[in-house]
Order: C-alpha cells, then sequence, then structure tokens
C-alpha cells in the first residue's frame, strides 16, 4: 500500500496559526538508516514573527534565527536547557520569522527503537517537545532540513483533518516572564482522543 502523499511546502506557505492547528493529525516522518520511525502529531505552538515576544525572533535576524527567515516547509532545530532539542517547521513567506513547534506525538512505527532510545513505557515516549525529537534521533544534523524535498529524511505526511470538536485550543506552554498579551495568546493546539487503530509497529 502506497504511502500518503507528504505536506507540500504550499501547505506551509501560509498563516503560522493555520499551519499550527491543521498540522494536528497529520504524521511526522523520520527515515533513520532505512527504517521509518512516526507519529502522529497531538500538539504544536504557533511563533509569529518579530513582535511575537516570546518567539526567538524578538531579537531580530541572527546565526540562530536564520532559518526562520528562509523557507516555508523546512526544520527550525535548537537546543534548550543546555539539555534537549526542540523541532519546529519554518511558515509563512520567505523573510518573515514565523515557526510550528511540535510539541507531541502518538507513536506509529518503529517503537522499538523509540523505547531504546528513551527507556520509557509507550505512553510517554514522545509525550513532550524534547521526549518526540530524542526519540527520533532528531538533533542539530536537521537545523534547516528541508521537509519538502524528494530525498527529506524527515518530512510530514497527509492523514487528513481531524474533527474540530477534537482539537484543544490554549495559550502557549511555559512562556516564564513572557509579556501580555504575547502570553495568553491561544495558539497552542492539541487533539483530543487520537485514533489508537493508527498505531501500527
Amino acid at each position: 500500500m502506497p504511502s500518503p502523499a507528504r505536506l507540500p511546502r504550499s501547505f506551509f506557505s501560509r498563516p503560522t496559526v493555520a499551519v499550527a492547528r491543521e498540522l494536528l493529525g497529520q504524521r511526522l516522518v523520520r527515515l533513520d538508516r532505512g527504517r521509518r520511525l512516526s507519529g502522529l502529531i497531538l500538539e504544536t505552538e504557533a511563533y509569529v514573527g518579530e513582535d511575537d515576544l516570546a518567539c526567538h525572533a524578538r531579537s531580530g535576524r541572527t546565526a540562530r534565527t536564520e532559518v526562520m527567515y528562509g523557507l516555508p516547509g523546512r526544520a527550525y532545530v535548537y537546543f534548550t536547557y543546555g539539555l534537549h532539542w526542540m523541532l519546529n517547521v519554518v511558515a509563512e513567506r520567505e523573510g518573515f520569522p514565523a515557526a510550528v513547534l511540535l510539541r507531541a506525538i502518538q507513536p506509529c512505527e518503529g517503537l522499538d527503537t523509540m523505547r531504546r532510545r528513551r527507556g520509557q513505557p509507550p505512553e510517554r515516549l514522545t509525550d513532550g517537545p524534547a521526549k518526540l525529537t530524542q526519540a527520533l534521533g532528531i538533533d542539530r544534523d536537521f537545523n534547516g532540513h528541508d521537509l519538502c524535498a524528494e530525498d527529506a529524511r524527515l518530512f510530514i505526511e497527509m492523514m487528513g483533518a481531524p474533527p474540530g470538536s477534537r482539537v484543544l485550543v490554549d495559550r502557549r506552554v511555559g512562556l516564564g516572564r513572557t509579556p501580555e498579551p504575547w502570553l495568553s495568546k491561544p495558539w497552542n493546539f492539541r487533539l483530543l482522543h487520537p485514533n489508537s487503530h493508527e498505531l501500527s509497529e
């Protein structure tokens, strides 16, 4: 059975908040030495432009944020707290810094590899942004990776949109002293009650 189509660049070349919401239920795929590791996207957050004081681009164009100003559909991977890698996907138009943080996935393929890397039971493998990068083996080498390239090792497959009743919209997580109105922007999206039949080994 052929794999679903991959999300094209046009999907990411839209307002960040729409991209963040519509990434829910799509399947993130990492090719690892010829094997697929994948999971349905369960939680995302939008970060939009230099005016968004929760966004890394609030300080303008730097070596760290350069990828955010590039083509939509590329991965923005950064290190945080000196411990963890975070995976984001660049959105909107080239030259405008915006990205969607992938915060959680539901594992679908390659669970044995994920368990080995994480040392956690299935329900805790990828229920956080640092956990999913560890489980999938995503690090600085993926910063700038083009998810829309034909030979991409990391990409997102189109699985269809979940019903609106299954999407929870909330404020973003862990923003500390970020001032209002940015602290309370309802730009966190979570998929409730994912379909268990999507799980596979």
